[in-house]
């Protein structure tokens, strides 16, 4: 079996909807590559992020990531010496083109700052309202209810699982690592189908000494070669700001390696319709928050 490829694309900010998007289209398109887009739908509120700061390994992500260089100065204000400028309504034909060219398309959040910053502690009333709001928001849009939802950071919890399972989503990618699963939170299974991403992210590798830029492109090679002929599909996500602005060359270069290498491709709806034809495989896991390599704070990821 030949190594299966999703590409999720978290698009976060005013910017990165406006000019990293139309980039990964083209990529994309360039190698026939499907992918998901998961669009921020909100104010776009990134200098808020700026309280990350007392978070665990953050200036060491910052320092080593170019954070101003990939984000811009403009971006980075956003929401504090700055308007925070309504991601949905400035770019809504940016975002009809990504569905018109055939990609699949999703929320990433309606407030991206208030979903990574603050769903783990905002009641069930909040969340609800946040992702209702992004639901609304994108059927403006889209025309169309969303069928998929990945979160922003990776910040999951019974809530957010909860409110996922109101809406009647397809499936969601909230979650780091391990394969295909129905979350388990504090003794309660939900019945939304989590996929998760499966490979690190750029900004997870980029300016470690262990990882130069001449040699991330391979790494991802021997990752993905190391799982080959496992029936579960690799999930790479990767951000607009970053591999289709910051580090868009570097991204080219993988896209063509594993074009090289006869990697497979697919859509991320076709490979969950795919999964939910044999319910009966996919095993309930525990859903925990851990520490991984590269990123500061936790994530959501399924029990070892």
């Amino acid at each position: 079996m030949p190594i299966r490829l999703v590409l999720k694309v978290d698009v976060d900010t005013d910017r990165g909807t406006r000019e990293g998007v139309p980039n990964l289209v083209a990529d994309c398109q360039a190698v026939a590559a499907p992918a998901v887009f998961l669009f921020s739908l909100g104010p776009d509120q990134t200098g808020r992020a700026i309280t990350r700061v007392f978070r665990p390994g953050f200036f060491q992500k910052v320092s080593r990531t170019s954070v101003v260089q990939i984000y811009g100065v403009r971006t980075l204000l956003n929401g504090t010496l700055l308007p925070a400028p309504h991601i949905g309504r400035r770019n809504t034909a940016t975002m009809r083109a990504v569905q018109a060219a055939g990609f699949e398309v999703g929320i990433h959040c309606f407030n991206h700052y208030r979903w990574q910053d603050y769903v783990q502690t905002m009641p069930i009333e909040g969340v609800r309202a946040e992702f209702v709001a992004a639901r609304a928001e994108f059927s403006r849009i889209f025309g169309h209810p969303a069928q998929t939802a990945g979160a922003p950071g990776w910040q999951s919890n019974a809530k957010s699982r909860a409110v996922y399972d109101e809406a009647g989503l397809l499936y969601a990618s909230d979650t780091r690592g391990g394969v295909p699963f129905f979350p388990r939170v504090g003794g309660q299974v939900f019945k939304t189908l989590e996929i998760p991403s499966t490979l690190p992210t750029f900004d997870e590798l980029m300016g470690r000494p262990e990882y130069p830029d001449d040699q991330i492109v391979a790494h991802y090679l021997k990752l993905m070669r190391a799982r080959e002929g496992r029936p579960e599909a690799e999930v790479f996500t990767l951000h607009a700001e970053i591999e289709g602005m910051g580090r868009r060359k570097l991204f080219q270069d993988l896209l063509a390696a594993c074009q090289r290498e006869g990697v497979e491709f697919i859509r991320m709806d076709d490979y969950a319709r795919e999964l939910l034809a044999r319910r009966e495989t996919i095993p309930v896991r525990d859903q925990v928050m851990v520490e991984i390599d590269g990123r500061s704070g936790t994530v959501a990821a399924q029990a070892a």
